[in-house]
């Protein structure tokens, strides 16, 4: 027999229903503020008053003219790279330093597991690493666009370290240790997720924006599928990199019975 106890300080990490009793706990984080408050997944942004000691310029794009901003007669620091909602972004629209700082913060949990558990089986290395450390490879850079190689090859060493740490993986290469491990590699991981995404925009699961965020190309061919989407065409490589650009040449490779699956459930089997 449960007894019911009140929950006064948080929301059960991992636990099933955490996402709900999350968004039950902040439904009414809003209430009697005099100010606009954005919500998000797991944080809020108020705006309000202007505080200029809490604000910093960040001039973004190729050919900005930094200009300088003194509202009330003191200037306000310019800045090279800056955090919002837990993302650092810097001057280029880049998320380096946003990889830096995940990379950092799963090899430390790296080590700390290393260091206090003594078991290197399988069985125990493997259930901790998708538990503890991937998920911060993986927090707020899906939809990032990582831009550079050096970025990716950052991230994917942490998942490299962690596989080797496993009893009897020593000597494989990273593939092989992928391959029987079960696993994907985080680039490979990033480019299921996209196609995730890409499904349910066009299958209406966004039905407010889905219909602006691609276009659906006109084909007479038989080949191929019956979903495919533009191309669109840019100079700069920063746009190439965008979520509605690097996803199309792969999502119009599919076949056509992966793009008509009945779910979704069924279109992450068969786009594996």
């Amino acid at each position: 027999m449960f007894k019911r106890r009140s929950v006064t300080t948080g929301v059960p990490q991992g636990s099933a229903s955490g996402l709900i009793l999350f968004n039950i706990f902040i439904n009414d984080i809003d209430s009697e503020i005099e100010c606009t408050l954005s919500k998000f997944a797991d944080d809020s942004k108020r705006s309000g008053k202007f505080n200029k000691a809490k604000c910093k310029v960040l001039h973004k794009a190729q050919g900005n003219p930094q200009y300088q901003y003194r509202p009330g007669g003191e200037w306000i620091e310019s800045s090279p790279v800056e955090k919002d909602l837990g993302v650092l972004v810097d001057e280029k629209l880049s998320i380096s330093w946003q990889c830096v700082l995940a990379a950092q913060k799963a090899n430390r949990i790296l080590g700390c597991i290393k260091r206090s558990v003594a078991s290197r089986s399988r069985e125990v290395i493997l259930p901790l690493y998708p538990a503890l450390v991937r998920p911060h490879l993986e927090c707020c850079l899906q939809l990032g666009s990582l831009q550079h190689r050096k970025d990716m090859n950052l991230l994917e060493q942490v998942q490299w370290r962690a596989t080797k740490m496993i009893r009897g993986m020593e000597h494989l290469s990273y593939e092989e240790r992928l391959r029987d491990l079960g696993l994907f590699s985080l680039e490979k991981k990033r480019l299921w997720g996209d196609l995730i995404v890409v499904f349910q925009y066009l299958k209406g699961a966004y039905k407010k924006d889905g219909g602006r965020r691609f276009s659906r190309a006109c084909s007479d061919r038989t080949g191929g599928n019956g979903l495919k989407v533009k191309e669109g065409r840019f100079r700069l490589d920063t746009r190439k990199k965008r979520f509605t650009m690097r996803v199309v040449k792969h999502w119009n490779t599919l076949l056509r019975e992966v793009v008509d699956a009945p779910s979704l459930e069924t279109f992450k089997i068969n786009s594996i």
